[in-house]
């Protein structure tokens, strides 16, 4: 089948696309259903978790359910996945249960073959490589409390990770510039950014201050992540990155503070700054719900003409 919908990264998407899935989601949460109510009834979708979740696996079966369908949930210790069968006999089994997949794993590959043998939409949701889902919910977020994406200075403090990732993609797709200041050794692809640039974006690495000078959008995350074991040696290069009252205070004073959490408090960033006025991690935790309804409507019924 050529016409399956998948959402597998922000790069492969076409910005009108993903701004349609961004108003989609939009409509849902202002209670302006564009398929009508529970358009999704009868329609399943399956939860694939390698890696452990709160905020992915409770939006997307609050969500589905909120849409009118159901998800059956999938871990490595409660199927086959954890006892050797393959990503591709996993992935033809399921496309003749349910009409869906999300999976939430390790290497892309996986997502990618998946998606590769499946004859129903696939969707990312996190892979080591990237958080698409994350972004569109940030990006959600940052629209409603600064009207606008396009022109807007976003600074990513940190580790250059997965999400890191997700909103290098973004940058040329909505056509905000992103300033990324990364310790040696955590910083994301160069060609990932020479990619975005040359697409259109304005995604450049720089250092602390010059990145956080005039942004609107201050964003970090934690700095060991599932899977890392040099716990140590990212604390140590890390530390001069975190995000407190004096380093906020560089950028702009209406600049709001982002983390898709769960945070590690007082080392990316400290109680004063999460706890307080500028932060917005709560309304971007709520979005995840209605960006990835708009997901969900996308994969199964489209875009509305």
């Amino acid at each position: 089948m050529t016409d399956i919908r998948h959402f597998l990264d922000l790069d492969k998407l076409p910005s009108g696309t993903l701004k349609d899935i961004l108003a989609l989601g939009d409509s849902e949460k202002a209670g302006n259903a564009p398929f009508g109510v529970k358009p999704l009834a009868g329609k399943t979708l399956a939860l694939i978790f390698e890696k452990p979740s709160t905020r992915t696996r409770v939006s997307f079966e609050v969500g589905m359910r909120q849409l009118g369908g159901d998800v059956v949930i999938l871990d490595a210790e409660s199927s086959q996945l954890g006892r050797g069968e393959t990503i591709a006999d996993t992935a033809r089994v399921l496309s003749r249960f349910v009409d869906a997949i999300m999976i939430r794993t390790t290497d892309e590959s996986k997502l990618l073959e998946l998606a590769q043998y499946a004859t129903v939409p696939v969707i990312n949701g996190l892979t080591d490589q990237s958080h698409p889902c994350q972004i569109m919910a940030d990006l959600m977020t940052i629209k409603e409390h600064k009207g606008k994406l396009e022109g807007l200075k976003f600074a990513w403090v940190g580790d250059g990770n997965n999400v890191s990732t997700s909103f290098i993609h973004a940058a040329p797709k909505f056509g905000f510039a992103l300033d990324m200041a990364c310790p040696v050794g955590y910083r994301p692809n160069q060609g990932l950014i020479e990619n975005a640039n040359a697409q259109g974006g304005q995604v450049r690495l720089t250092d602390m201050d010059s990145a956080l000078e005039g942004a609107d959008v201050v964003v970090t995350d934690c700095w060991v992540s599932m899977g890392d074991e040099d716990y140590d040696a990212r604390m140590a290069a890390l530390a001069p990155y975190q995000i407190n009252a004096k380093t906020m205070a560089q950028a702009k004073d209406d600049a709001i503070f982002m983390h898709c959490l769960p945070a590690h408090r007082n080392e990316e960033v400290t109680d004063e700054v999460i706890d307080g006025p500028q932060s917005v991690v709560f309304d971007e935790a709520e979005n995840r719900l209605h960006a990835q309804k708009g997901v969900l409507l996308y994969c199964f019924n489209g875009l509305p003409s």
